[in-house]
């Protein structure tokens, strides 16, 4: 397979080639040739005006569904949405039916999705049957190809548990992620507690439930001396919480979803299904914090929180509605429309080259006789997301017909190309 791109932007700080417009030819999934200009004969042509290249971009904490609840996602359409989304590795939950919580689990996920578009790297589960109570059988998991641990949408909750988990994989020098939320304060929550749940007449998640877990998690992670990774976060404090740790020296990361930068608690005003969270959306105060803590880099990375629910999770009264929104396909015109000043080596970076950094992946630097493991996106297009081209086999988005800024193009991974239409 020959392909070739032309005049292209090339975005990667650790390429020589970073910031020059270049054409690149990709034979048999390497990068054979970077030069100003290339004739290949026979080779597929890829040419469009304003057209960048980066090294492919990384999400952290995606939802499957596969094994056991395949009538919203399964490993096939999963990587189909990732791969419209500009995604080549993908870390996806372990709650699962059953949980990726053994050995055999974690082999699944890894053997079945070698012929897949895209890598997917299982999340080995903290806890037997994530169930909060005994550790899970991480070593056994960590060498049969769990690329970090957590507990996912179920988060620990017990500190001793936690604190015996970041230990143990300080051994092997791998991260727990972990939803910071008490599940006791926030358990009979439907949305942010505040003036718009009062309206609403809503019950209401305090703030504190998350911020109690940001503080207590990190000081665990600093008495073990491990390496902690807090996703979802979405309050001022909790930012603050992190950046004052970060400044202590602590081996302490973080992300954000697109939905907590684009959306606040005054959008929930009619009772959109697909605006209920987990963590629930702030207010318009932590949401303009977060976007802060982007152009500042206390934030690490955006962690899509790609959660399928399919319709009669989402078409029913909003008490009744299961969390989350689909993300995979949206992340990057969602950024890409809140921050169109931010410099585009740091918007590949929150997207991928920072994942890739924390938990230890391979750079893949775009240079000659590298692995092409590449995405191509521009930055200026804008465009209504349509229904219709979603790949997931779920439409929970609130994204749906309203307008975004900038479209991918497609990946280049595994010898293999996709181009979105």
């Amino acid at each position: 397979m020959k392909l070739l791109l032309k005049q292209v932007t090339i975005t990667d700080k650790l390429s020589p080639y970073h910031g020059l417009i270049k054409d690149i030819l990709v034979t048999d999934g390497f990068i054979e040739t970077i030069e100003d200009s290339i004739v290949s004969p026979g080779a597929t042509i890829v040419e469009r005006k304003g057209l960048f290249v980066s090294p492919g971009w990384v999400d952290i904490f995606s939802h499957f569904n596969d094994p056991g609840l395949e009538y919203k996602e399964t490993l096939e359409s999963g990587a189909n949405a990732a791969a419209s989304g500009g995604f080549t590795n993908v870390f996806v939950l372990p709650n699962t039916q059953p949980t990726i919580g053994n050995k055999s689990t974690v082999e699944y996920i890894v053997q079945k999705s070698k012929s897949l578009l895209v890598n997917i790297h299982p999340l080995g589960a903290v806890s037997k049957n994530i169930d909060g109570k005994e550790l899970a059988e991480m070593y056994d998991m960590y060498n049969s190809g769990a690329m970090a641990f957590s507990d996912g949408l179920l988060p620990v909750q017990t500190p001793g548990l936690l604190l015996k988990a970041l230990q143990y994989l300080k051994a092997i020098d791998a991260v727990l992620i972990q939803l910071p939320v008490d599940k006791s304060i926030s358990k009979f929550g439907l949305i942010n507690e505040g003036i718009t749940s009062t309206r609403l007449g809503l019950p209401g998640i305090p703030s504190i439930a998350e911020e109690l877990m940001v503080t207590r998690d990190i000081e665990l992670a600093k008495y073990a001396g491990s390496k902690l990774h807090l996703t979802g976060i979405s309050t001022a404090k909790s930012l603050k919480i992190i950046k004052e740790a970060k400044e202590q020296g602590l081996n302490i990361t973080c992300s954000v979803t697109p939905y907590h930068l684009f959306f606040c608690d005054e959008d929930l005003v009619e009772y959109d299904t697909n605006l209920k969270t987990d963590p629930p959306l702030r207010t318009r105060e932590d949401m303009f914090a977060l976007r802060a803590g982007i152009e500042d880099g206390t934030i690490d990375c955006i962690a899509t929180h790609h959660l399928p629910q399919n319709w009669d999770n989402k078409i029913c009264e909003f008490e009744y509605a299961a969390p989350g929104m689909i993300g995979l396909e949206t992340t990057f015109a969602v950024i890409n429309l809140i921050f169109p000043n931010l410099p585009t080596d740091r918007l590949t970076g929150i997207l991928g080259n920072n994942a890739r950094t924390i938990f230890s992946l391979p750079q893949n630097i775009i240079m000659e006789k590298s692995i092409a493991d590449l995405t191509l996106f521009e930055r200026e297009t804008v465009f209504n997301y349509n229904a219709v081209t979603i790949k997931s086999k779920c439409r929970n988005s609130p994204f749906i017909n309203k307008p975004l800024k900038g479209k991918v193009i497609g990946i280049l991974h595994k010898d293999r190309v996709y181009l979105n239409e």
